[in-house]
């Protein structure tokens, strides 16, 4: 049983902006885009651009969430 309010989930307090924009720093746009095969990070690529389309992708953001906490416990993010 949980105490207080600490949560688990590796994804709490974490807006979908600083998901991505530690994603890109760890790895830069190129290896993003060929690790997660989607146009937003392949065409022409920006935080908001990649914002606007992960709001409204539902697939396509739990792609994201699932590689960043992949990227968390093999320790792949700097």
């Amino acid at each position: 049983m949980e105490t207080g309010n600490t949560s688990k989930d590796p994804l709490h307090g974490l807006t979908l902006e600083k998901i991505i924009t530690h994603l890109v720093e760890s790895f830069g746009w190129e290896e993003l885009g060929y690790q997660i095969r989607i146009n937003c990070f392949i065409s022409d690529p920006s935080i908001q651009s990649s914002l606007k389309f992960l709001r409204k992708t539902p697939w396509a953001r739990t792609k994201v969430e699932d590689f960043y906490k992949y990227a968390l416990r093999t320790g792949k993010l700097k």
